[in-house]
């Protein structure tokens, strides 16, 4: 009989325990932390990072500099120019929208191959759980195509996203524009209010169901996927006819992973804040001796920090996914035990069948 989402916390515990510390092995550990980070599995608070005085650094500027320049050099924001500074405006606008072009399109790039990425990695957090070790690069080579495959889905998704959620921001606000709300706004008060929370409400109920729909694509059309080898629109098909069996079921499930998540958020936060020091307090008494010794800030050591701001960021990152490794197993394997008794090709991965045993040979007397 399948298990509900409450009986599944404890399988899914005894799983975590079983991979993890039965034995400990770190190179495990280690590869768990990296697929942790690709799969997007790692369930700890957003941490935010300290402003180091509020203000911009001052810089000491030679003569013959311009005022943007001198204006960012004396401690003073880019915004303080603005206003004052037409002709130098004129001057700096092309290099200005240069870069900003060239940095939407490097994000863009990022973002998509992380996705992929993301994409894959999916699946390799998936047979490391079932399979009880972590193999990248077994991992990548079996589920690359599937991967893609998707890779295709998450990108439907983030299109699909982006225009419903235009229409339902769009539409309202176009129609209130129509209507003359917007320039007579003493006597539509009232309907600006409620169109407004209506508009909330909607933006909330969409938030809301794309939330599910990523849970319900993460936690069981991957294994379809996996297993099946079907795209995304088949797989689709063949999850939501499972789900349409149990919808109050599975409708628990996502309510219990909610609250699970949040609890994990809270020790897991508690537990980087290991690293967090480990990487903070070297960074701080080294900011404290460069001040000491009359290092000031240029165009060379505002480089340096940087590049060296960006590793330590990367490290951070790596030292609370290797913490939050409990974590990354459990709630695959949480869901996995879940859904295996609604799908037989799972079920048979997660419970083998025992070796049958060679028959005791009857000694002759």
């Amino acid at each position: 009989m399948p298990l509900s989402a409450v009986d599944c916390v404890q399988p899914a515990l005894q799983h975590t325990r079983a991979q993890l510390f039965s034995p400990f092995r770190l190179g495990q550990w280690a590869r768990l932390a990296l697929v942790g980070i690709l799969a997007a599995e790692i369930h700890t608070a957003g941490c935010s990072v300290p402003s180091f005085g509020g203000q911009w650094p001052k810089i000491p500027h030679k003569s013959g500099q311009d005022s943007l320049t001198s204006a960012l050099f004396a401690g003073r924001s880019p915004l303080d120019w603005l206003p004052k500074m037409p002709g130098q405006i004129s001057q700096h606008i092309g290099q200005y929208i240069g870069l900003i072009v060239i940095a939407i399109f490097a994000f863009m790039i990022l973002t998509t191959v992380f996705l992929y990425l993301n994409s894959v990695f999916r699946f390799i957090l998936f047979d490391s759980v079932v399979s009880r070790e972590s193999s990248i690069s077994r991992g990548w080579n079996r589920y690359r195509k599937a991967g893609g495959r998707f890779f295709l889905w998450q990108i439907v998704l983030q299109i699909s996203t982006l225009m419903f959620f235009g229409l339902l921001i769009g539409v309202p606000l176009a129609l209130a524009l129509a209507a003359g709300w917007a320039t007579d706004i003493k006597n539509h008060l009232g309907r600006l209010i409620v169109g407004a929370i209506l508009a909330v409400g909607l933006v909330l109920l969409f938030a809301l169901t794309m939330a599910v729909v990523q849970v319900l694509s993460k936690d069981f059309l991957v294994p379809i996927m996996a297993l099946e080898g079907l795209d995304f629109a088949d797989g689709w098909h063949r999850l939501l006819a499972i789900v349409r069996l149990e919808q109050g079921r599975f409708a628990v499930y996502v309510l219990l992973k909610i609250v699970l998540s949040i609890a994990a958020g809270i020790i897991f936060s508690i537990a980087a804040i290991f690293p967090m020091l480990v990487i903070g307090i070297p960074v701080v008494l080294a900011v404290l001796a460069a001040h000491a010794a009359g290092i000031g800030w240029n165009v060379g050591t505002i480089s340096i920090a940087i590049i060296f701001g960006t590793m330590l960021l990367l490290l951070l990152v790596y030292l609370i996914a290797l913490v939050s490794v409990p974590a990354t197993i459990f709630f695959p394997s949480y869901a996995l035990y879940f859904f295996a008794g609604r799908y037989p090709d799972l079920d048979v991965l997660l419970h083998p069948a025992p070796e049958p045993q060679a028959p005791l040979m009857t000694p002759l007397v």
